[in-house]
């Protein structure tokens, strides 16, 4: 039987984002901690697992279950248009506020306006975010094609460094750009290299997440632009080689902790991983903290996890006016936690069913969650990463590209500086 829990939170309190209320976390000793360092200050473990920014999907409600699951994982927000920010000054809380328990927490920003950026970057210091990341990445016609930005800003590495510099003059949090490895025709490494050294160059970004797969902008959908282009991760690994005082997280293609961990024995920085946390969290957010971080287990169960997120859920119930969020909107993260297990299909059906007659999450919960076993419910997470797969790094370092060599990081700084 669903049990509720009998202690509800302080609404307030739970989006009054204090630097005071965060995680603080041990010293990890795995050699891998010594690979990333954000600041030297931060009191969280190193970013070696991030969930990637996933819009209509890594909301604050999903973001609130994937913290329940995982203590360590670093969350990122939906792309927020930097420009809206600036537009809608009235209110940001609409956009910007998270519970404290979400730290580690990165705010992703869009656009391709110095100005607007920076002012946008301005106006999110008061929330707290731990990072904030430029997107050089989203390959939707939206965004990089009318937008002018996302992936677009790729073929602009000047304009990115300046406004990468902005960011970091309004904000007092570390800077970060998400990236392709190329554009269209624009794919080489070379390329890639350049776009590195001159963001680098002309900002404080000393952090890249690289998604190994360059984007085509010729009407392709951004599904596709996940499927299509093929996976060069020899890039990224060659990235980690040529430039040693930068740190670089690899995205793209990784499905399990299992595949996370093979990227991290080949020298990976860190890893983020998108879809795969979306789609089926117990078997990969549940695995991160003691899989990937080597911290004892939460010892939660299923049970235990939507107990913990009801009262969230319920807590914020149609506070953003107009009826939302309703019970639709909340249940909406936990509709793959059972993913493969026995009950899964009976208990989405009755989920659906009940979205009509029941008012609050926890109603819909002790309803619906008859057709899931016990013996499901209340197992905890397996503390073993799944094994067998095929480790797709195992012989990345034999086909690394040509190192990028020095000279012609000259001889690109000498270029733009004659455009200029």
């Amino acid at each position: 039987m669903w049990c509720l829990p009998t202690v509800r939170p302080n609404v307030s309190e739970m989006f009054k984002c204090s630097s005071l209320r965060r995680f603080h976390s041990p010293v990890l000793k795995q050699p891998t901690a010594a690979r990333f360092s954000t600041t030297s200050s931060s009191p969280y473990l190193p970013p070696l697992f991030s969930v990637a920014p996933m819009m209509e999907w890594t909301d604050n409600h999903y973001r609130t279950l994937a913290r329940i699951i995982t203590k360590h994982a670093w969350l990122y927000t939906e792309m927020i248009a930097a420009q809206t920010l600036v537009h809608q000054q009235t209110n940001l809380d609409r956009f910007l506020a998270f519970p404290p328990q979400q730290h580690p927490i990165v705010l992703q920003l869009g656009g391709s306006n110095v100005e607007s950026l920076a002012k946008a970057a301005k106006l999110s210091h008061a929330y707290g975010y731990d990072e904030i990341n430029l997107n050089c990445g989203c390959p939707s016609p939206k965004v990089a094609g009318h937008g002018c930005f996302g992936v677009s800003l790729m073929l602009n590495p000047k304009l990115v460094g300046e406004a990468m510099s902005a960011i970091a003059d309004n904000a007092n949090v570390p800077v970060t750009v998400k990236c392709r490895i190329g554009v269209d025709d624009h794919d080489s490494y070379d390329e890639l290299c350049d776009f590195v050294y001159k963001v680098s160059t002309l900002s404080p970004t000393r952090h890249f997440i690289v998604h190994s797969r360059k984007a085509l902008l010729g009407g392709i959908s951004p599904a596709d632009n996940r499927r299509i282009p093929p996976l060069k991760y020899e890039y990224y690994y060659a990235l980690v080689r040529d430039f040693p005082d930068l740190k670089f997280t690899i995205n793209g293609g990784i499905t399990s902790v299992s595949k996370v961990n093979a990227a991290l024995k080949e020298g990976a920085h860190g890893v983020m991983v998108g879809r795969a946390a979306y789609n089926n969290p117990w078997q990969t957010l549940g695995l991160v903290d003691t899989a990937v971080y080597g911290v004892p287990s939460s010892g939660l169960t299923r049970r235990q996890v939507l107990e913990q997120y009801q009262v969230y859920a319920d807590s914020v119930l149609g506070t953003q006016g107009n009826g939302r969020p309703n019970v639709r909107d909340l249940v909406k993260p936990l509709l793959n936690i059972f993913h493969s297990e026995n009950g899964n299909s009976l208990w989405k059906r009755r989920a659906d069913a009940a979205f009509k007659e029941c008012k609050t999450v926890g109603s819909l919960l002790e309803e619906s969650l008859k057709a899931i076993p016990d013996s499901v419910l209340d197992s905890p997470i397996s503390e073993s990463p799944e094994s067998g797969e095929d480790d797709v790094f195992a012989d990345v370092h034999n086909v690394l590209p040509p190192p990028y060599k020095a000279v012609e990081r000259v001889m690109y700084v000498l270029s733009w500086e004659q455009r200029a």
